[in-house]
């Protein structure tokens, strides 16, 4: 009896802690209901690491924007031809990309390059460059299956845009993790790199899944060369160029593994011992810049989490997780 008295005087007394505990994490004089005191009194414990990703992310800084303050406008003109704004898919710190549609019903991709400064360091030349260099190999590629086509100069207010890119839009959607493509996808793939290669051009920014587009036939387009290089004819090709297409083929490899493990004549987990040398050493040096970008980006409250893009506020339009099902469109 005196142990049953002890367990009954222990668990009272626990219980009696507890409360105590709950009733210090709520300010004198607050009055709530049975369970939103728990509620609140689990909340004021947890701290801002714990709560992780509950916390709503800030909107972008205005040097953290490609044109700053502003935003793609409501109208423009492409070709001379007015177009009015449809969707914004990507505003980040080196472009705005958006779709517009004309009278017709015609739809076009508008990319507008970086223009903004940061504190007080003026980046227009650098959208200026980077705009150039993606309508050249939209221009110079434009012959090949997969690639969208010119859509002609970019003008607001009857200004001319010279970091305004406007192509065809591509209906299909962003490549999936692990989606089982047609058989004739990744092969139609390897053909249109391989094409780029011989052109002395190399797309750079295969890494990322999302810019490989399956359009409504199921084949394989790629849009976005932002970052893409066009290899000079006076340059010679070697030591750099082999790197840079090798790394071209080295993510196609990554994809089709992950998507096609059962065509593509290896399995995923090889991958890791055909890596390149200077992909190994690209990682040694990218990562930590990537993971130090990622902690001032949720440090500045633009991200939560782990700092991955898909935490933003407006996240860019493949990776937004409520498009998922509506994302089977679009680029």
């Amino acid at each position: 009896m005196k142990a049953v008295d002890a367990k009954f005087r222990a668990r009272k007394l626990t219980e009696q802690a507890s409360q105590a505990e709950e009733e210090s994490c709520v300010p004198r004089g607050f009055v709530c209901a049975d369970d939103e005191f728990r509620k609140c009194a689990r909340m004021s414990r947890t701290t801002p690491e714990r709560r992780g990703s509950a916390t709503q992310p800030k909107p972008r800084p205005r040097w953290l924007r490609a044109l700053g303050g502003d935003a793609p406008p409501d109208r423009l003109d492409v070709g001379g031809v007015e177009h009015r704004l449809v969707e914004l898919f990507k505003h980040d710190s080196w472009a705005a990309t958006a779709l517009y549609e004309d009278g017709d019903g015609v739809r076009r991709v508008v990319k507008l390059h970086r223009k903004a400064s940061a504190f007080g360091v003026p980046l227009r030349l650098i959208g200026l460059m980077t705009a150039r260099r993606e309508s050249t190999m939209l221009r110079s590629l434009a012959d090949l299956p997969g690639i969208p086509e010119l859509a002609g100069p970019v003008s607001i207010d009857g200004v001319l845009q010279r970091n305004g890119v406007a192509r065809a839009y591509l209906e299909g959607h962003p490549l999936g993790d692990r989606e089982p493509v047609d058989d004739g996808f990744f092969p139609e793939l390897q053909s249109l790199l391989r094409a780029m290669h011989g052109r002395r051009m190399v797309y750079v920014d295969l890494h990322k899944r999302e810019n490989v587009l399956v359009d409504v036939h199921g084949r394989p387009c790629l849009f976005d060369f932002q970052i893409s290089v066009s290899w000079p004819r006076w340059l010679p090709l070697r030591p750099i160029f082999p790197i840079l297409s090798g790394s071209d083929e080295y993510h196609l490899q990554k994809h089709w593994s992950r998507c096609r493990p059962d065509q593509c004549g290896f399995a995923e987990g090889e991958m890791a011992a055909r890596r390149p040398w200077w992909i190994r050493a690209h990682r040694l040096i990218a990562r930590p810049i990537r993971e130090m970008r990622r902690r001032l980006l949720v440090r500045l409250g633009v991200r939560t989490g782990r700092g991955r893009v898909e935490s933003e506020q407006f996240a860019e339009h493949a990776l937004r997780a409520d498009d998922a099902g509506a994302d089977r469109r679009a680029a």
